[in-house]
């Protein structure tokens, strides 16, 4: 069997393509609900400006579905194989337009949201984790970063256009229609072009064994969460950044289109300020994710870190659409450093049978910043009663995610 497949982006670009167009589906499902849904939490449901811990229930509930479904999908996908994880992840996602379409309260957004967790858990999961077995073991940045390019990509123009889409046919309605054909694709697509790719997968761990002259024996879950979280230097100071940059992520989610909203911006004018963030942030990681692989991780990371923190502080100093666009311009670049780059120096301390486990961990930090975000923004804005004060909260942890980096991470080490 190993001498019948070979890693590389070129000598499998057709199956990456076919994975980058996956994400990018997957990317499309998320970005839908970025800023017509915080939208809808007033104009449809009633709650008040001043209702953030109800508003922030249903990106909480994501992020918890969301990072538990990271947790388990790579040691999952090991036992049941990348695709067929990929078919279910499309499948669950179906009642979300659907919930979204006929809710009578905001807890019917909530459950649509449990179904979104699930999705985006299994499906950018695994088009990832198939797109590192297809690649060359220095491609890790390169392919990180054409992953988060397109899911991220997708995500700023979904918001866009379902906030354009719902100014012509009401919110729900778009929503509906959108997320069908999106769902509707990705799975068709997932059934009849994407291979299962464990077969590279397992050629690269005898790869590494030739080279190291180990077995690469598989770990546990739960001694995976051990090293990731408690054991190893490196990894607990990745996994803690994945948490903390997802407070960014939540803070663009949740609290911007409240923020840009209360400063008298449409929902299409707001949109169109969120989305230079997402695609700024996708496409800059074509750079950022190669970067990685020649000047290594850490400097990266920690200038990304601190270029949110900036953004962060600064965003609600302004009051012009051009300086807001500005700011979440580099707002964007700044993920854009860092996030794919964290996936790749876990990646890097990873061997090839383990990397799964272990991507999974540090991917179950980083989406459960989604809830420890919502849940620490939504308490202070309820006790400040200002949305603004998120806004400084999650510029100080950046820094101080950034600082731990710093100090822990070695030099760009590949296994």
């Amino acid at each position: 069997m190993h001498t019948q497949i070979k890693h590389g982006i070129k000598a499998n670009l057709s199956q990456i393509s076919q994975q980058l167009i996956q994400v990018f589906l997957v990317g499309l499902a998320l970005g839908m609900t970025r800023t017509v849904v915080p939208g809808l939490a007033e104009t449809e449901f009633g709650l008040a400006a001043q209702a953030f811990m109800s508003l922030v229930m249903f990106v909480l509930v994501f992020g918890l579905v969301k990072a538990s479904m990271n947790l388990v999908a790579g040691h999952l996908s090991e036992h049941y194989g990348r695709r067929r994880l990929l078919v279910i992840g499309w499948l669950l996602a179906l009642p979300v337009p659907f919930l979204i379409f006929y809710a009578q309260s905001w807890w019917w957004i909530v459950w649509a949201m449990v179904f979104l967790g699930l999705n985006q858990g299994l499906c950018w999961s695994m088009a990832l984790n198939s797109k590192l077995d297809l690649a060359k073991t220095n491609q890790k940045g390169l392919i990180n970063g054409l992953n988060e390019f397109s899911g991220y990509a997708a995500v700023g123009i979904a918001g866009w256009l379902t906030a354009y889409l719902a100014e012509i046919y009401g919110a729900r309605d778009a929503l509906l229609g959108f997320g069908l054909v999106v769902i509707l694709v990705g799975l068709l697509l997932a059934l009849w072009k994407v291979l299962d790719t464990r077969p590279w997968s397992n050629l690269h761990q005898q790869q590494h064994n030739d080279q190291y002259g180990d077995d690469g024996e598989k770990q546990t879950l739960a001694q995976a969460f051990k090293v990731g979280t408690f054991q190893h230097k490196q990894m607990v100071a990745l996994n803690q950044a994945g948490l903390v940059e997802k407070f960014i992520d939540a803070l663009v989610w949740i609290f911007m289109p409240v923020y840009l909203l209360s400063q008298t911006q449409t929902l299409v004018q707001a949109s169109g300020i969120i989305a230079v963030y997402g695609v700024v942030w996708g496409a800059s990681q074509l750079i950022t994710g190669p970067a990685s692989d020649k000047f290594g991780r850490r400097a990266l990371i920690v200038g990304g870190f601190w270029l949110c923190a900036l953004t962060s502080i600064t965003f609600v100093w302004v009051d012009s659409v051009a300086a807001w666009s500005v700011l979440a311009a580099f707002m964007g670049f700044g993920m854009a450093m860092l996030y794919p780059t964290l996936g790749a120096a876990v990646a890097d301390y990873s061997q090839p049978k383990q990397r799964a486990g272990l991507l999974g961990v540090y991917r179950f930090w980083r989406d459960f910043g989604y809830a420890a975000g919502a849940l620490l923004m939504g308490l202070l804005a309820f006790y400040t009663s200002s949305v603004v004060w998120p806004f400084y909260f999650v510029g100080g942890m950046m820094f101080l995610s950034g600082l731990w980096v710093y100090l822990a991470l070695q030099p760009h080490k590949t296994v």
